[in-house]
């Protein structure tokens, strides 16, 4: 009984301890500082995330001025890049200041993350190639932000690229999120200028080297006209001879990106050029013949415009 007594005596001393302890002041200090200190934790966390912003943003714009200039593709992918990292090793610091607030032992935490991250590493074999990827698409600068690009089946622009995925978004609207290790084989569209490839098909009834020649006068023109010719578009001469017409090929250097919308305004410039001067631009023919005649003898069906 004498045991039981003091057993019981001794819980109902720990007990009142304990409600000194949580009602008594020591403990609301200890969790108002621990509080206090984790706010102030997250706002220093806050204010250094949005120096750092300007102080890189800064930076690259220095680095357009200065000396060692970087083109503006490869700024917006560093700048991006750079800021990411950034806030990352930023919250990661804050979130390790927190826990030591809490009293954790925070070098067995990382020895432990350690361990379990080398265990995980060997199931993660994938997301190791994705970030090796990523760091050679970035240092090897295979593509940058803003490029239009052909990779893996998708067709876009960049607007993203990440150590672990890069993001494409198609002309459409549709973005295409690609693990960095399934970019195997690019096609930049964006680091040189374009070519744009231009079709003309004239009749077998006119003058070729007159339709030339009005051709090679508009084509010296179209410069002074439209800014993205880097030159004068060049007329190669005959390309093929289809069932109907000849057909002539014009070749323009243009900026990057911008054969598609020259090709467009080449062609209808040719168009009304040779509309002006009268020449034919033809339209598919058929011959038929009348079993009733001589073969030497066809029948002409319909005017022009329809088929004779």
């Amino acid at each position: 009984m004498t045991d039981a007594k003091q057993a019981v005596d001794d819980a109902k001393t720990r007990w009142d301890e304990i409600v000194d302890y949580v009602t008594g002041p020591d403990l609301w200090i200890t969790v108002g500082f621990g509080a206090l200190r984790i706010v102030l934790i997250l706002l220093v966390s806050f204010l250094i995330i949005r120096i750092g912003r300007r102080i890189i943003t800064q930076f690259f714009a220095n680095k357009r001025r200065g000396p060692f200039r970087i083109t503006e593709r490869r700024e917006a992918t560093l700048n991006k890049l750079v800021l990411n990292t950034m806030s990352y090793v930023v919250y990661f610091m804050a979130f390790i200041m927190i826990l030591e607030t809490f009293n954790f032992e925070v070098g067995a935490l990382l020895a432990g993350a350690g361990v379990a991250g080398l265990a995980i590493g060997f199931g993660a074999q994938n997301l190791v190639r994705d970030i090796i990827s990523g760091f050679f698409i970035i240092f090897e600068d295979q593509f940058s932000v803003g490029d239009y690009i052909q990779t893996s089946g998708v067709e876009g622009f960049v607007e993203e690229v990440g150590l672990r995925t890069t993001k494409v978004k198609a002309w459409t609207g549709e973005v295409h999120i690609l693990p960095n290790g399934n970019v195997t084989q690019v096609t930049n569209f964006s680091i040189h200028n374009s070519i744009a490839v231009v079709d003309v098909s004239i009749a077998y009834e006119e003058d070729i080297e007159a339709a030339e020649k009005v051709i090679q006068e508009l084509l010296k023109e179209m410069p002074e006209r439209y800014e993205s010719m880097l030159n004068v578009p060049e007329l190669l001469g005959v390309q093929t001879l289809g069932a109907s017409d000849v057909v002539m090929r014009i070749i323009c250097e243009v900026n990057p990106m911008e054969h598609w919308a020259m090709a467009r305004v080449i062609r209808k410039e040719v168009k009304n050029r040779l509309d002006a001067e009268g020449i034919e631009i033809p339209f598919p023919r058929m011959v038929m013949y009348s079993r009733d005649e001589e073969p030497n003898e066809p029948v002409d069906y319909g005017e022009k415009g329809g088929v004779s």
